[in-house]
């Protein structure tokens, strides 16, 4: 291979601070290639991005290792990290680009500073125009005179009481004095807890030297969005056979499902009719993953200890935006909420409007980082056993990035060659590539195109995607 290809990125503080959260050496073989044109910015986006995806690749190699007890090598391609980081821009349905953040999703100018806000979801759209007093007709223009007259802690607080989504644009000293920033410093980059000494569940299928190290486990898929939704879709791609479990009451946006549902089925379950459906798949559950807001689903018993009191043996693994704890802990948020608040977009812009990073990175690589983390929770259950809880948090990968800058040019790379085009149920799609690649395994989900809700909520017979 061409040495010239090898990077000028230095991602080796993320994946040190991995393995410290979960305490685990690693000594696997990831080769990383095309690594100084990943994401241009300020910060450390680049080490940041690779770093997680390597952090993936180094826990799915452990898992190889302690299930077929055989050493595998993995690589990371800076350009289809990049493109994968930005799939929503590379993505097409029949040929036709989406748009990634709704009219009323963006910065604000309000009287002393910024607001940011996220309203893709029509929910989130409707709290967001009666937070203001607005009605459901109000134009871009109508909202922006509106906060332009108004406090932009005011707007903040008012986005609050409502369950709209939004915050205050905040500098990088703002935010080190807030007090959620304070807890978060108190958290690990990924957290991951033993419950309970009970006996891990069996794994019936078996990784060959042809099939990826997680085949045979199943994972239940609450998430939404991005980071979610990348560390299922990557487990996916490892073998998992994913089943993601979603409310007939909340609505989804078509092509982010698509761009984020690769490898995945996609059913439907009210949980205040169908709690006895839900036992059902949990009793053969190996891996529950939630991404909503802690303690938005303990009413039907999803709380990590409930879940493995009555399941024991699982791994629970639960993402939020805020972390666990802190005042902020129960508010909303998403990648790009959380730059603004966390002085990011401050760094990323100029002095007359704030910036962003060149993709939804944080998403991403908690993404990544939490694959990690439930990858590297089903190798320790073989030696030790017990339910163990992993968590990953939006802001506190922030934390970790806000600590790290840039000083070296790049740019971003032209990936129009890694692209791949599949004709689907849903359509033709263009799609970004996986981010790693483990050698001998599969290099692409085995179905894309997968339509919200259409599935069945039971388990794949052969508890495969192989």
């Amino acid at each position: 291979m061409d040495r010239s290809a090898f990077p000028t990125v230095d991602h080796a503080w993320l994946v040190e601070e991995y393995q410290a959260a979960v305490d685990v050496a690693g000594d696997e073989s990831v080769e990383v290639v095309h690594g100084r044109h990943v994401l241009p910015s300020r910060l450390a986006a680049t080490d940041l991005a690779v770093g997680a995806v390597a952090t993936a690749a180094g826990a799915a190699l452990r898992l190889l290792r302690a299930r077929a007890g055989r050493d595998g090598a993995a690589t990371v391609d800076g350009r289809r990290v990049s493109a994968s980081f930005r799939s929503d821009r590379h993505f097409r349905l029949d040929g036709t680009a989406v748009e990634a953040f709704a009219p009323l999703s963006g910065f604000w100018r309000a009287h002393g500073g910024w607001v940011r806000t996220h309203a893709n979801y029509p929910h989130h759209r409707l709290r967001l125009l009666r937070a203001l007093g607005l009605s459901e007709e109000t134009t871009p223009a109508q909202v922006a005179s509106v906060l332009a007259e108004r406090d932009a802690l005011e707007v903040e607080q008012a986005l609050v009481d409502t369950g709209a989504v939004g915050v205050a644009v905040r500098s990088p000293d703002e935010w080190a004095a807030h007090e959620q920033a304070s807890a978060l410093a108190e958290l690990p980059l990924v957290g991951s807890t033993r419950l309970d000494d009970a006996p891990s569940r069996p794994i019936t299928v078996l990784p060959t030297h042809a099939s990826q190290p997680a085949v045979g486990l199943r994972v239940l898929d609450f998430t939404r969005v991005i980071a979610g939704p990348v560390a299922s879709r990557t487990l996916a791609l490892l073998g998992a056979d994913v089943l993601r479990v979603d409310s007939p009451r909340l609505p989804e946006i078509p092509w982010q499902h698509l761009d984020s549902g690769m490898g995945k089925r996609s059913t439907l379950l009210d949980l205040r009719t169908e709690q006895a459906t839900l036992e059902e798949l949990l009793d053969d559950a190996h891996v529950l993953i939630l991404g909503y807001r802690p303690d938005a689903l303990t009413r039907f018993g999803l709380a990590p200890e409930d879940v493995a009191a009555r399941h024991p043996g699982l791994v629970v693994a639960t993402l939020s935006a805020w972390g666990s704890v802190g005042p902020w802990a129960q508010r909303r948020g998403f990648d790009s909420i959380v730059q603004a608040a966390t002085g990011i977009a401050v760094i990323e812009g100029d002095e007359s409007t704030p910036g962003a990073l060149p993709a939804q990175a944080l998403d991403h690589a908690t993404g990544y980082l939490l694959t990690a983390a439930i990858l590297d929770a089903v190798v320790r259950q073989r030696s030790n056993s017990g339910s163990i809880h992993v968590q990953a948090h939006l802001a506190r990968t922030a934390v970790a990035l806000l600590k790290h800058r840039d000083p070296t040019p790049r740019r971003l790379p032209e990936v129009s060659d890694l692209l791949r085009k599949r004709a689907t149920s849903a359509g033709a799609l263009t799609y970004a590539p996986p981010a790693l690649h483990l050698a001998g395994t599969p290099d692409d989900w085995n179905t894309v195109g997968g339509q919200w809700g259409v599935d069945p909520p039971r388990w794949a017979p052969d508890a495969s995607n192989a």
